[in-house]
C-alpha cells in the first residue's frame, strides 16, 4: 500500500487554544514519522512508551482495539491479545499499511468523523493525534461515540513540561502540548473519567549515539525523580454512561482531494 499524502494546506496551521495562548501546529507527514520511529532516537522512544503503556494497560478479553493517530509501534505488541485490531490515520498526516503481512487494516479518516458505528470498539490507543486535532473535544467525544459501555480511552500527548515538546526534530516537538490539568479536564469535557496516568520519555532527546546508549539508565533515573519533566503523558479514561451526549447531526464538512505524495511518499510502504 502505497503512503496516502496528507494535505498541504493542513500542515501549517495557527490558532489559539483553551488557554487562550496562541498555538503554531506543525504536522509531520507519515513519511517523516515513520522515518523517525526508524531511527535509534525512535526506537529507544517505542520503547520508553511501550514499557509506560505497559504499566496501566489491563487486558479486556475479546477486545476490540483501534488505534487513531500512529500507534503502529505499539498496535503490534497489544494486537495479538485481540478480537480484532484496526489502525485509523489522520488525514492530515497521511497513512500507510498496518500490519506489515496479510491484509491491509488501516484506513485514512478524520479524526472528529470515525467511520465507525455507535460502541463499535473497546478500546482505543491515541498516539500523534489529539494534539493536532483541530478541536480537541470534539476528537474525544467522537472517540466517546465509538467507544463501547465501559470502553476505554488511552491517551499518549506531549508534556507541556517536557524537553520532547521543545525540540521539532522528533513528532512530540509538533502540535499543542498538555499539561495534567488540561488533559484531565479537557476528558471531564468529553464524558470520561480519567484513570490511571504515567510518564514516559524521561531521557532527552538527543540523536548522539554514544548517549543514546545510556537511555535507558536515565529513563529509569528521570522516571524516579524528575517525571514532571518527562516528554509524553500517558492517561487511561473511561467512558462515562450516566451523561448522555447531545449530538447534532450534520453533514461531513471534510472532503479527500488529490495532492501530490511528499518526496520518498510514491513507493511503497509497509
Amino acid at each position: 500500500m502505497a503512503a496516502i499524502a496528507p494535505r498541504p494546506d493542513l500542515l501549517h496551521l495557527s490558532e489559539v487554544d483553551a488557554t487562550g495562548w496562541s498555538v503554531t501546529r506543525v504536522h509531520m507527514d507519515i513519511v517523516e514519522i515513520r522515518g523517525f520511529y526508524h531511527s535509534l532516537l525512535g526506537e529507544m522512544a517505542t520503547r520508553s512508551i511501550g514499557m509506560g503503556l505497559t504499566r496501566i494497560w489491563q487486558p479486556m478479553p475479546n477486545e476490540r482495539l483501534l488505534g487513531l493517530g500512529y500507534a503502529r509501534p505499539w498496535l503490534d505488541r497489544f494486537e495479538r491479545d485481540t478480537e480484532r485490531t484496526l489502525s485509523f490515520m489522520l488525514a492530515a498526516q497521511g497513512a500507510i499499511k498496518w500490519p506489515r503481512n496479510g491484509a491491509s487494516r488501516s484506513a485514512l479518516v478524520f479524526d472528529e468523523e470515525l467511520p465507525l458505528p455507535d460502541s463499535a470498539v473497546d478500546r482505543i490507543l491515541m498516539v500523534h493525534a489529539l494534539e493536532h486535532a483541530e478541536n480537541p473535544r470534539e476528537t474525544l467525544m467522537e472517540a466517546w461515540r465509538v467507544l463501547a459501555p465501559n470502553g476505554k480511552l488511552v491517551l499518549v500527548v506531549p508534556n507541556r513540561r517536557g524537553m520532547w515538546a521543545r525540540f521539532e526534530h522528533t513528532p512530540f516537538g509538533t502540535g499543542r502540548p498538555f499539561s495534567r490539568g488540561q488533559i484531565s479536564k479537557l476528558l471531564r469535557e468529553a464524558n470520561f473519567t480519567p484513570g490511571a496516568m504515567t510518564e514516559a520519555l524521561a531521557f532527552p532527546p538527543v540523536r548522539v549515539r554514544s548517549l543514546l546508549r545510556i537511555a535507558y539508565q536515565v529513563e529509569r533515573t528521570g522516571l524516579r525523580f524528575w517525571p514532571v519533566f518527562s516528554g509524553v503523558l500517558i492517561i487511561e479514561a473511561h467512558k462515562r454512561m450516566f451523561q448522555g451526549l447531545p449530538v447534532a447531526a450534520r453533514q461531513s464538512r471534510r472532503v479527500f482531494v488529490p495532492v501530490l505524495a511528499p518526496q520518498g511518499a510514491a513507493r511503497a510502504i509497509d
